[in-house]
């Protein structure tokens, strides 16, 4: 096993990682900016290493500083968490070149998710389809790019929806309801493309109607295996970001034998896209449903998932410690053998208000109380079988403006989904966090609503929801 890793972001996924790499007996080094200097990861780590200013181009996403960082610890091994750098190809080779372990997928691999454009023709040529679309860029400074694409959304059908190639998270995504509004579009999309990705390039694809946002979690490993361990259904999202997401998914078209049937053909579908490309590590098959159930391939992320604790809920894996010896080149144990028990839910709580539209509230967290606990543990977390608390925060933090405002993720088991939904409606009501403006009460108003207790939502419901009175 390792004997040292640098965990390679912030908050809940920092003490995440280090809290496995604490129960293998693996030392830890923790990287932080200058707004983050009496941030719980830092202390919860074993080293700690300043990388730069507040902002993240300075310090979680400072490639020197943290190349440097690595030198000076000697850590063997880098953890890359989500977000930040977790997916970037040319990231990954440079800590292989410093002789150091990247905790993820190949570069190469990288190279080929990481471009929507790479990704739509590894599930192509893997039979797994995508949501009909353009299968190359839109050359938008062109008279005959804007014309293309003009034609191909009438090919298509309207709305059409505009996305940025290296696009992730809603950033560069518009929905374009006829042909008026798509030069403008492929032009924000564009921009917001070059200014958050240093990528220019756009493509269409059509837009799905009451769409359901459904991923399959794999596991592979270099001995040629590969697992699927099960779905989760994200739906329940605002900003095209996820909420809430549970496991396994409640959509109707899963119900019955035929759902069944319909549940193995989309592990498969997962598998094929992961296999054609030699996948190594943790993974996620993004899919997206229309209102008959039909699957569309949409794409892989290639790292560990915000959403990855509700898999460990119901299968008791530990996806972190898996990465760990998948990255020591250890041989997974059968995971088809596992078995999925219960339900699991996960709901983010977010500093920001869901009544403006649910913009960003930073501010001070004076008085912090979870439901089973307070959070101020080892490593931050609660713990049982019916609930877990992750948070990258306690009393006395900030939420600054430079980070997602994410505070924690409460994740709750039941036998039943009615169990899971009445444990984590009483999670989240028993918590307190206060003066921070946050999402808790419209969390526990989708958990009461009627869509969501019927299961019959779809990605654009907690919107919808946010206005009603």
């Amino acid at each position: 096993m390792f004997k040292k890793v640098l965990v390679c972001n912030r908050g809940e996924i920092a003490r995440r990682v280090i809290r496995t790499c604490k129960r293998l007996g693996i030392a830890t080094v923790a990287i932080y900016s200058e707004a983050d200097a009496e941030a719980p990861h830092v202390k919860d780590a074993d080293e700690a290493v300043l990388v730069g200013p507040a902002p993240a181009k300075d310090s979680y996403l400072n490639v020197e500083a943290i190349l440097g960082a690595l030198k000076s610890t000697g850590a063997d091994a880098l953890h890359p968490g989500y977000g930040f750098l977790s997916e970037k190809s040319g990231f990954a080779r440079a800590v292989a070149e410093a002789g150091v372990v990247f905790i993820g997928p190949p570069p190469d691999v990288l190279d080929a998710f990481g471009d929507k454009m790479k990704a739509r023709h590894v599930a192509l040529s893997a039979g797994t389809s995508p949501v009909p679309g353009t299968d190359a860029p839109i050359a938008i400074d062109t008279p005959d790019g804007v014309a293309h694409a003009k034609k191909v959304a009438a090919d298509v059908g309207y709305p059409i929806v505009v996305k940025a190639v290296a696009g992730g998270g809603g950033i560069g995504m518009q929905v374009v309801q006829d042909e008026a509004g798509i030069e403008r579009a492929l032009k924000s999309c564009s921009d917001r493309g070059k200014a958050s990705f240093a990528d220019a390039r756009v493509y269409l694809e059509r837009y799905v109607s009451q769409p359901r946002h459904i991923e399959v979690q794999v596991f592979c490993d270099e001995h040629g295996q590969a697992f699927a361990l099960g779905e989760r259904e994200c739906s329940v999202q605002r900003r095209h970001q996820k909420i809430i997401e549970e496991s396994p998914s409640p959509a109707a078209f899963f119900a019955g034998e035929a759902g069944e049937k319909r549940r193995e053909e989309l592990y498969e579908a997962a598998l094929r896209v992961v296999q054609k490309v030699g996948y190594v590590g943790a993974g996620t098959c993004e899919f997206i449903a229309d209102d008959t159930g039909h699957l569309f391939f949409l794409e892989v992320n290639a790292r560990l998932q915000v959403e990855h604790p509700v898999t460990e809920m119901v299968t008791g894996l530990d996806l972190v410690e898996l990465q760990l010896r998948v990255a020591m080149k250890e041989r997974l144990p059968d995971l088809s053998k596992v078995t999925r028990t219960g339900h699991s839910i996960e709901a983010r709580v977010y500093a920001e208000d869901p009544s403006k539209g649910f913009i960003p509230k930073p501010g001070p967290i004076d008085e912090l109380t979870w439901a089973g606990g307070t959070g101020e543990g080892p490593h931050g977390e609660v713990q049982s079988r019916a609930l877990r608390i992750e948070s990258g925060v306690v009393a006395g933090s900030k939420v600054t403006p430079f980070y997602d405002p994410m505070i924690a993720k409460v994740v709750a088991w039941g036998e039943t989904r009615d169990a899971a939904i009445a444990e984590l409606d009483r999670a989240l009501e028993g918590t307190i966090l206060a003066p921070a403006t946050t999402n808790l009460s419209f969390l526990r108003k989708v958990l009461a609503s009627e869509e969501f207790r019927a299961g019959r939502y779809d990605t654009k419901f907690a919107e919808v929801l946010a206005k009603r009175p």
